[in-house]
């Protein structure tokens, strides 16, 4: 019997923790424990053999530090040999036992992709793929992808394990205590990624303990159709005389854990600090209590990386406005590759109201796929919003859905066969939900039973794919109203008797109606109000015009989807407010004040001018790189480069950062906002240096990953945000030795040093720094940050700061070199 036939009939249990009892088994600070994979094996089969006769089904291989960028061959560390070796003290241990189920693990690569960061998604899916091929020939029965902060990084690693093995797979995040992933992901968001690729389970693990995943483990089993596994830590770490503790004991852990299992959470194990007595005492409580398989929800959803969008509790608004068609200014700036200029349009849709942002580059003589792709990694770079991939190119369909950071919409497929074969294996494979034109080889049906006929083909055809008809969303195909006088009666029909009889899902694109009439907006906004009258599911729109977004909201507000009419009333209350202040103002003479911002969008956005960034503060806010550098040499013409670095660069900064320490602002924004800065702050530099000027350095600031631990995404996300505040940063690197830490430290009398550790296993390491620096370089302060930290463990390792995030590595090192940190 195989694990997921195991899991149909119980509740399966994962092991738990490695590293730290590798630790208690005599692995040295900095030691990498991969290595006893083929230098302490026995150690190692003896861990497996613990876990197995505590009551655990899987054994996780000893592989999750395993990737090119960690073992070099040429360092005496083949990959290939390192799993093996893994592969072999895992079957070596279900052997003596006589049952369990190896699990190939795949961690965290210690690389942030691009544009965060400089790894490539196909550089990291090769390295992933490198694993999987050693793990599935080395005889692994499923592989857990695990403690993923990184959307992205997690795509890449399930496509590696799909294209490369045909074994189960398990996928597991890591948040924080808000629920959400280093990159900004969440529950819904990843949940939606990871359906749609196809996984066999997904789930959390480390991070926190099992009270504070608790309540996000209730989401995900409440949102998804496939089994959700949990392995927290054993709550929060701290060292005790050299060794990294944890506060929640074996009982406590499975009393929690018990909750989990009663709320739906099919398969349950443990993370940093959990032992086979963790899971012993879980599996005691929890063997005996009922189990069911999670029914599928039938969700229509689609995702970017940092958000989820749900179609049929409330229509949903598709933003048209990044399309060629009939926009000369769209039509140059492709032909011209700027992509600033697209960014600012997605940006401006998302700012007036739209929840998914169409994407079409088709013209004339261009490289599609190329400019597909592209367009689609600078949007997803900035733009929160998920994103769809609108093309008839199918290698620009397959490339964008490819590199695409989540669940996106894809428009789109119709009843042909032709095309129904081209684009559902495209969505089985990469995930996606579709644009479902009803339209066949015999043309676009005329009446609304023809077009119900068409989309019963497409889901019959869909359902022999494995895709279910919640990924479909049904084009009734609008047609204009000039030329046929029935033809948005006939539309209305089908969208009708779609939802009513097949219980389907719609979109319309609402424009097409008013094809060849005068005022077109009258005749868009009137249907697109039928439209949802007769149960629309999304409209692709213009979100900018004030006609569409009017009719729209009031439909809201007078179906009860605005509940108490609160939208309505955020948006219009001050409109009305600003109109009588500017009739009584009239009324004296006196000049009418500024209109209201939503007025301002919506007025803007039908010029033809819109898309254009507005200021040097507004560009650094939203990210755009490119245009930063234009806006900034646009400042210069009117202040000198100080000034505007004190005026306009620092406040935009400070205004993001303070956006990320209070939740509104996340990750990506603020890497994306921060290159934006130093795009600027390059523009300045060259200024003052033909002026004979310079920018004074705050100060020096130094930056290591621990001995032991390759993972510096934390500390280059620190370096940039660093460097914008105009510090000078040493980066030392990672796996870097106390020894060289103390050394340039006291060579250059630098007064703080920051020190990142990802893994359990490394901070010992990180002690053993911060001893050596209080003996050696007692002025200098010292700032922590890691996965696996917390205040309390920061204090008991002797840190001066434990800094959770990146501002927080800022503020800290800001008060220490203005004389504020005593």
């Amino acid at each position: 019997m195989g694990i997921l036939e195991l899991l149909e009939t119980r509740r399966i249990y994962f092991d738990g923790g490695t590293g730290s009892l590798l630790q208690e088994r005599g692995l040295k600070p900095g030691e990498l424990p991969e290595t006893w994979n083929l230098l302490r094996p026995d150690v190692i089969t003896k861990l497996h053999q613990d876990y197995l006769k505590a009551g655990a089904d899987v054994i996780t291989m000893n592989t999750f530090g395993i990737n090119r960028f960690k073992f070099k061959e040429e360092d005496g560390w083949p990959v290939e040999k390192l799993v093996g070796a893994a592969a072999a003290c895992a079957r070596k241990a279900i052997e003596a036992c006589g049952h369990g189920f190896a699990a190939l693990d795949l961690g965290p690569t210690g690389k942030l992709l691009k544009p965060y960061g400089e790894l490539e998604f196909e550089e990291a899916c090769s390295a992933y793929k490198e694993v999987v091929r050693a793990g599935a020939k080395a005889g692994a029965d499923l592989i857990i992808i695990e403690t993923m902060g990184d959307s992205y990084e997690l795509k890449a690693a399930v496509l590696a394990a799909k294209e490369e093995s045909s074994l189960p797979i398990f996928a597991t995040v890591t948040l924080d205590e808000k629920g959400t992933m280093l990159t900004g992901g969440n529950v819904d968001s990843v949940t939606a990624l990871l359906e749609g690729l196809g996984v066999d389970g997904i789930g959390l693990n480390c991070g926190l303990g099992p009270v504070q995943l608790l309540p996000f483990a209730k989401r995900m089993v409440e949102i998804a159709s496939v089994p959700v596994l949990v392995n927290p830590n054993a709550g929060l770490p701290r060292s005790e005389n050299g060794r990294t503790v944890y506060d929640i004991d074996a009982d406590t852990f499975a009393c929690v854990m018990k909750e989990m299992a009663m709320s739906g959470v099919s398969a349950l194990g443990g993370c940093c600090g959990t032992t086979p007595e963790h899971i012993r005492k879980l599996h005691k409580l929890c063997e005996d209590l009922p189990y069911e398989l999670p029914q599928k929800k039938h969700r229509t959803v689609v995702s970017s990386g940092m958000q989820a969008v749900e179609f049929g509790n409330c229509p949903i608004l598709i933003g048209e406005r990044i399309n060629p068609t009939g926009k000369p200014k769209l039509k140059q700036a492709l032909r011209d590759e700027d992509m600033s200029y697209l960014l600012s349009v997605g940006l401006e849709q998302q700012e007036s109201g739209a929840h998914v942002l169409d994407v079409n580059v088709g013209l004339p003589g261009i490289d599609e796929p190329r400019l597909m792709t592209m367009a689609v990694q600078e949007l997803q770079s900035v733009v929160e919003l998920p994103l769809e991939i609108d093309t008839s190119d199918m290698d620009a369909m397959e490339q964008a859905m490819r590199i695409y950071n989540g669940k996106p919409l894809i428009n789109s497929v119709n009843g042909t066969k032709e095309s129904m074969e081209r684009i559902f294996p495209l969505m089985k494979h990469y995930g996606g939900a579709a644009v479902a034109l009803c339209l066949d080889e015999n043309g676009i049906p005329e009446t609304a039973d023809g077009r119900i006929a068409v989309a019963k083909k497409i889901y019959e055809t869909a359902a022999s794919y494995g895709i279910g008809r919640e990924d479909l969303l049904m084009d009734a195909l609008c047609m204009a109203v000039s030329s046929d006088k029935n033809g948005a009666l006939t539309t209305l029909e089908t969208v009708r008797r779609i939802k009513e009889e097949l219980g389907g899902k719609t979109v319309l694109g609402v424009s097409n109606v008013s094809f060849g009439l005068p005022m077109r907006e009258h005749i868009n906004a009137a249907f697109f109000l039928m439209a949802l009258q007769n149960g629309l599911s999304a409209g692709i729109i213009n979100p900018n015009l004030s006609a569409m977004r009017q009719v729209y909201d009031s439909f809201l507000a007078l179906t009860g989807l605005d509940e108490n009419c609160g939208h309505y009333v955020s948006v219009y209350g001050p409109m009305e407010a600003e109109r009588k202040k500017k009739k009584e103002l009239e009324k004296k003479g006196a000049d009418a004040p500024g209109e209201n911002s939503r007025e301002k969008v919506l007025k803007a956005s039908e010029s033809p001018n819109t898309g254009a960034p507005e200021g040097l503060r507004k560009t650094i806010l939203q990210g755009l790189v490119k245009a930063a550098e234009h806006e900034a040499g646009e400042a210069l013409k009117q202040k000198d480069a100080l000034t505007v670095i004190e005026e306009e660069l620092i406040p935009a900064l400070d205004e993001v950062g303070k956006g990320f320490e209070k939740g509104t602002v996340f990750l990506p924004q603020l890497l994306m906002s921060a290159e934006a800065a130093k795009a600027a702050f390059a523009v300045m530099k060259e200024q003052m240096a033909v002026n004979g000027q310079a920018r004074e350095t705050i100060g020096t600031v130094i930056l290591a990953t621990v001995k032991g631990d390759i993972h510096d995404i934390g500390k280059n996300i620190v370096k940039v945000l660093l460097e914008n505040y105009g510090f000078q940063v040493l980066d030392l690197g990672r796996d870097v030795a106390p020894e060289k830490i103390v050394e340039e430290t006291v060579r250059g009398q630098v007064r703080v040093v920051g020190l990142s550790a990802l893994m359990t296993t490394t901070v010992p390491s990180m002690e053993e720094t911060i001893r050596q620096l209080r003996e050696k370089a007692p002025w200098a302060k010292i700032m922590v940050g890691g996965a696996v930290l917390t205040k309390e463990y920061a204090d008991s390792i002797g840190a001066d700061a434990y800094c959770r995030d990146a501002m927080a590595s800022v503020n800290f090192a800001m008060e220490c070199l203005n004389g504020t940190q005593e």
